[in-house]
């Protein structure tokens, strides 16, 4: 009985999807944390101007345009020989892959999610849908309008697959890896002994001071370092704090002020 044989490319373009809704599913399973939320349940439920159907249907349809893209690109890419040479790929290749994939994706995210909110059209048309979630969940990682889904994630992910120059099979872990961070930057959580809160600076207090009011205009980095916020003056740290009624909550070290 012969096995079925699965592509590197299909499964580059179906994991992430299927890691976004485990890893968010298990952030669900996990709300009862209440020690360690950043907004209460209460708040959740009444701050958020979405409900989380509509958010489930919005993120759907975005991992749909993002299947759809990542097909025709890999088709494009398609290398026949590619998958003998990966073999003998080194990890030090891979590595530097990541690493180079992690920094174009910060920037081409930095300067998007930045101009998004500078262009007031831009912002009450297109970016205003992602922060009805004034309270982030796990699963309302990737709910956008469409036009930002494709333009800020999907073709910010093509960008970065191609200049980093990974192949197929590394792509399905990085992209993996970046769903999973995306995911967790919007948990709204601070867990004890969370080693991408260890390694990020960049975490679900740092992008939870973006949703709130005094920090839309801070905090464009995403989903990895904070370099272009500190180089470019939209640097605004916090510190997570108790709050007095339970739970905690993310203070900023420095007080917003207009551009």
């Amino acid at each position: 009985m012969m096995g079925i044989e699965v592509s590197d490319q299909l499964l580059g373009t179906f994991v992430p999807i299927v890691v976004y809704w485990v890893y968010s599913g298990i952030y669900v399973l996990m709300g009862s944390f209440d020690n360690y939320r950043l907004h209460s349940n209460k708040d959740e439920d009444e701050k958020n101007l979405v409900s989380k159907g509509t958010v489930v249907k919005g993120v759907l349809l975005q991992q749909t345009f993002q299947a759809v893209v990542a097909v025709v690109l890999f088709k494009v890419v398609d290398n026949p020989g590619e998958a003998a040479s990966e073999q003998n790929t080194s990890h030090i290749v891979i590595v530097r892959q990541f690493l180079s994939a992690m920094v174009v994706f910060d920037t081409w995210q930095y300067f998007m999610h930045r101009y998004l909110h500078q262009n007031k059209f831009l912002y009450r048309h297109i970016h205003s849908q992602h922060h009805r979630l004034v309270v982030p969940y796990a699963f309302g990682a990737m709910y956008n309008h469409p036009l930002e889904g494709l333009i800020l994630d999907t073709f910010g992910g093509a960008i970065a697959f191609l200049v980093s120059g990974m192949t197929p099979r590394t792509s399905i872990f990085f992209f993996s890896f970046a769903t999973i961070k995306g995911v967790d930057d919007h948990c709204g959580l601070m867990l004890p002994g969370n080693i991408l809160h260890v390694l990020f600076e960049n975490n679900s207090a740092y992008h939870d001071v973006h949703h709130q009011f005094y920090g839309s205009k801070y905090n464009f980095s995403q989903p990895f370092f904070v370099m272009w916020d500190k180089i470019l003056g939209t640097y605004m740290p916090c510190l997570v704090e108790k709050r007095a009624d339970g739970g905690l909550e993310a203070r900023p070290v420095k007080e917003g002020k207009d551009d």
